[in-house]
């Protein structure tokens, strides 16, 4: 090779080289990795999930970690586990294993199955209930059900056993921007979210989430629908199927329960959003043979609520009321213990009648996808005509809000809770009347807490109630609020609205570890130590805060990815 060729050559490679290396530097960076989940604190749930395999709803073990370094398995049985002794020095915590340094030492533990849990390190075991069997090896204990045991699992590698537990969570796709507070409680969110799906079983035909793995742990409605809304960012085909499993318990006549488990449905059903759900999770056109599947079924569900729910007969929707618990007088609207139902009364719903006309507005458009135009123009008619009676018979000029109305009395209740922002939802809420609903977001003597929005505003004079429904903030209204708020144009609210709402989730996670069902609406209580349903007692599952539950995390989720890449 001569001189000259070999000078082109050296230069032709240095060329190469430095357009290599600007490619490099102009190339995207590789998403940084979620954190795995470190804050430990009571009430955090672990379980088998059902993306790893069959999960058992009788006999699969859920566990929940206490104060001190331990853990109580509450299913299929109760039983407690120490983990180390003396104060957490550090921890990683996923929904289905643990790796704990205690003052006493490093404890670790996974689900290999639903039915098994293996830990190594130093921990004690109190009582063994007859319905668990047990097997050590040294340092090693394989804790598992007496039906289902397997003593093989004693050998598992446990090492990498938790390392596939947490790169399921490092490869979520989050988002880069997010703040190293906001990342680690959206990593906490993906964790709960995995922990809360459930494989095909006996009534259940698809794959399925619960609010909590206890105590709730069945497959609930509304909950659903904000499950998938949270997984659509995640696994699309996952938060599809989770809306279907929904209709796995559709009943004979229509009729779509509240709550479903593998072996029975409940007689009552809940908010209808299922329409609206499967819109949310499979975008603006969904694939008209699923969809074309699905549309018969959605329709006879809401001609159900039509025909049973009080709509056929005054034009609006009225909610079954549960008489004879004062804690739950109206379980199928989702807000069992509002004020709103504290009379005990049949009501024309501000919440049922925006969800029904939102559902009937998203069936006319699916309707005209499949082609089916004489359908579309019967939903289109009855979301027009619910609208009409909403902003008749619910609205309250005066006062700037809607209120439920007794039919029999033709009297609003003048009741202020967060389901009259409802009708933001479905178009019903127009003009002047959205300016009032604003201004009642920033009133303090209504709206306008430390922590928005509050479920009810109390009376003049009263003070504020923390008791579930009757004060404290819920995220999935918040989400509601905040999606009506930019369906009509006032994205600045909306926004203002999604930010408080995830600031105090990553707030109390990062204190206490877990993601409630609800929040203090004036930011003083964590959400352990408010009352549920009465009085806290411990000893009583519907008595106490539930932790890590479902639709905080899947809609926080939503919320995290949604501030960065809009929809």
């Amino acid at each position: 090779m001569n001189r000259r060729h070999f000078v082109r050559l050296l230069g032709s490679a240095v060329i190469i080289s430095r357009m290599r290396a600007e490619a490099v530097a102009s190339a995207p960076a590789s998403p940084e990795p979620l954190p795995i989940p470190d804050v430990w604190g009571p009430g955090q749930l672990l379980a088998f999930s059902g993306l790893d395999g069959p999960t058992d709803y009788a006999q699969g073990i859920v566990g929940r970690t206490l104060g001190e370094p331990a853990m109580s398995i509450m299913l299929p049985t109760v039983m407690t586990i120490h983990l180390g002794g003396g104060r957490v020095l550090r921890t990683q915590l996923t929904c289905d294993s643990f790796d704990i340094v205690t003052d006493a030492g490093r404890t670790r533990g996974a689900f290999p199955d639903a039915h098994h849990l293996l830990v190594e390190g130093v921990h004690r075991v109190e009582s063994m209930p007859q319905e668990f069997q047990a097997l050590r090896a040294g340092a090693r204990l394989l804790l598992g059900v007496r039906p289902h045991f397997d003593p093989s699992h004693l050998q598992a590698e446990l090492s990498g056993l938790i390392d596939s537990r947490q790169r399921w969570i490092r490869r979520q796709p989050a988002p880069d921007s997010l703040e190293s507070g906001r990342r680690r409680t959206l990593a906490k969110a993906i964790a709960v979210m995995k922990g809360q799906v459930c494989s095909p079983e006996g009534m259940i035909r698809h794959r399925w989430t619960t609010p909590d793995r206890w105590p709730h742990r069945d497959l609930w409605l509304w909950d659903s629908v904000f499950h998938g809304i949270g997984w659509r960012h995640l696994d699309a085909a996952l938060a599809r199927e989770m809306i279907e499993a929904v209709l796995d318990g559709q009943q004979p006549d229509g009729r779509v329960p509240d709550e479903l488990s593998p072996i029975e449905a409940t007689p009552s059903t809940q908010p209808p959003l299922l329409a609206f759900g499967i819109q949310q999770v499979a975008g603006p056109r969904p694939d008209p043979a699923w969809l074309g599947g699905l549309y018969p079924r959605l329709a006879r569900y809401l001609d159900w609520d039509f025909a049973h729910r009080g709509v056929d007969a005054g034009g609006l929707a009225e909610w079954a009321i549960d008489e004879g618990d004062p804690n739950c007088l109206c379980g199928e609207s989702g807000m069992d213990n509002s004020p709103r139902f504290d009379a005990a009364a049949g009501l024309d719903a501000v919440d049922f009648s925006a969800y029904l006309s939102l559902e009937c507005s998203v069936m006319a458009d699916f309707a005209r996808q499949l082609g089916r135009a004489g359908e579309a123009e019967a939903w289109a008619e009855r979301h027009r005509r619910l609208n009409r009676l909403i902003n008749e018979r619910l609205w309250n000029e005066e006062a700037g809000f809607y209120f439920d109305c007794n039919p029999a009395t033709k009297r609003q209740t003048g009741i202020f809770a967060v389901s009259g922002f409802l009708p933001l939802i479905c178009g019903a809420a127009a003009g002047s009347k959205i300016d009032r609903l604003a201004a009642q977001f920033g009133n303090p003597a209504t709206f306008s807490t430390a922590v928005p929005l509050p479920s009810a505003v109390p009376a003049a004079g009263m003070p504020a109630e923390k008791d579930m429904w009757r004060g404290p903030m819920w995220v999935n209204m918040n989400w509601l609020v905040a999606f009506g708020f930019e369906k009509c144009g006032r994205k600045d609210l909306a926004s203002r609205l999604r930010e408080s709402t995830m600031r105090e989730v990553e707030r109390r996670y990062l204190q206490r570890g877990s993601l409630f069902e609800f929040f203090d609406q004036e930011g003083s209580l964590p959400p352990d130590r408010l009352p549920r349903k009465g009085p806290v007692d411990p000893t009583r599952p519907g008595h106490q805060a539930i932790h890590d539950y479902g639709w905080t995390a899947t809609l926080y989720a939503d919320l995290a990815f949604n501030a960065v890449n809009p929809r």
